[in-house]
């Protein structure tokens, strides 16, 4: 009986790490699934934006003459690409301790499926010993009475019972560990993979800081006319923000006067102040806060496109100890790119500056946004706009083949950093 009782218990054992096994592995697969799916995703978006960045610098190097352009943009592919390899190593890492744990699954089962053969060859043993049929019929009538007769006979019958459910569950068990180890080889073999695409990228990664070394030396050695370039740029962004900031101007004159004439004419229809000092219509503070509301979700001004100068300042790429200062964005584009609004709007200017090309002006309640270095327009001054609409084309300068949008987003006299406000730039 004592054989029987430890069989039992390794049944029970064997049953409650079943269990266990059961209610929490979904849950650990669950978020292993979710975070894998969500680096897949991730990994998927930068080889995009790698590829993309590929066709801008082959669109580059139609241009024999190195070109801060092509420095920039090689800058951001090396960003994009070590971010692809850091985004690979999480992968590798997650797969590993995904390998160790089915390791560890498959460990414990071959164990457990130890221990049932053992006990399962003790259990025939015992049964060829002590429960052949004559010694079953002589147990089962030297009871003392009728009932402890059919209680031994019930014994019998639960005992060959449970003697199959045994064998049922070790071949289970056999089939369960079998599976283990083919899913064991899958991650064995995705490991694998992973590993060689992160050496290829590594590889690829130290040509192109090779490439950007290289570039960074032969503009060096440009440095006067890149000096020069950049005081040019610096004339034109800051006749661009006193534009801009007359404008503003004109439209909060402008708002207050319309205020007067309609609080005199209607006492019904109230304007209100804001914060920038522009008094809003009812219906333009709605189109305001609307665009408020949208902040981090604004659609890109061009389809497709990266950001290749970001909001603030910052060292130039080049020139030591020297700054470079940005009002808004610098999103490189293809060649012939349409460029559409970001919210509906009114136009407020469209003009023209040396170095910037064309300018669109929109207006969003209080807000401003500023589009600039357009080949090509299609809107005018007082016209409404609607959330993407087609404005015009980017232009491409013919000297780098830099196709590049300098785009602004203004809260009255306030200028904003684009990227908080654009839908996945950050």
């Amino acid at each position: 009986m004592g054989s029987k009782k430890q069989t039992f218990r390794v049944f029970i054992s064997f049953r409650c790490f079943a269990i266990l096994f059961i209610i929490m592995v979904p849950g650990l697969l669950s978020l292993a699934q979710e975070t894998k799916e969500k680096l897949q995703k991730n990994k998927k978006q930068l080889e995009a934006e790698i590829n993309y960045t590929n066709t801008l610098l082959e669109q580059t190097r139609k241009n024999k003459q190195n070109s801060l352009n092509r420095l920039v943009i090689l800058s951001k592919q090396i960003e994009k690409r070590q971010s692809l390899i850091e985004t690979i190593s999480t992968e590798v890492d997650q797969i590993q301790v995904q390998f160790d744990q089915q390791n560890l699954q498959i460990g414990k089962l071959s164990d457990e499926i130890k221990k049932m053969k053992e006990e399962y060859a003790r259990m025939i043993y015992y049964a060829y010993k002590n429960l052949n049929s004559y010694n079953r019929l002589l147990f089962i009538f030297s009871a003392k009475d009728f009932n402890q007769a059919y209680r031994r006979l019930i014994y019998y019958q639960q005992y060959s019972a449970y003697r199959r459910t045994q064998a049922e569950l070790i071949r289970a068990a056999q089939i369960d560990l079998t599976n283990k180890h083919r899913v064991l080889e899958d991650t064995k073999r995705n490991k694998m993979t992973l590993v060689l695409s992160k050496e290829q990228e590594k590889s690829r990664l130290t040509l192109e800081k090779e490439d950007k070394d290289k570039s960074v030396r032969e503009l060096s050695q440009k440095e006067q006319k890149l000096r020069t370039t950049l005081n040019e740029k610096k004339l034109t962004a800051e006749k661009l923000q006193k534009e801009i900031e007359r404008q503003i101007a004109a439209e909060i004159r402008a708002s207050t006067d319309k205020a007067k004439r309609v609080n005199k004419k209607d006492n019904t229809i109230r304007m209100e102040s804001t914060k920038s000092e522009i008094m809003l219509s009812p219906v333009e503070m709605e189109l305001s806060n609307s665009f408020a509301a949208n902040k981090g979700r604004l659609p890109w001004p061009s389809e497709r496109g990266i950001i290749t100068g970001t909001f603030g300042e910052h060292p130039h790429p080049v020139l030591k100890y020297v700054k470079v200062k940005n009002n808004g964005v610098d999103i490189s584009t293809e060649k012939g790119s349409s460029i559409r609004t970001v919210f509906k709007g009114k136009v407020s200017r469209v003009m023209s500056f040396q170095n910037l090309n064309k300018v669109v002006i929109i207006r969003h309640g209080e807000y401003l946004t500023v589009y600039s270095n357009l080949e090509e327009v299609n809107v005018k001054d007082g016209q409404e706009v609607t959330t993407k609409q087609i404005i015009g084309k980017v232009h491409t300068n013919p000297d780098d083949a830099k196709t590049e949008l300098h785009f602004e987003l203004w809260l009255g006299k306030s200028i904003q950093n684009p990227q908080e406000w654009l839908s996945g730039a950050n």
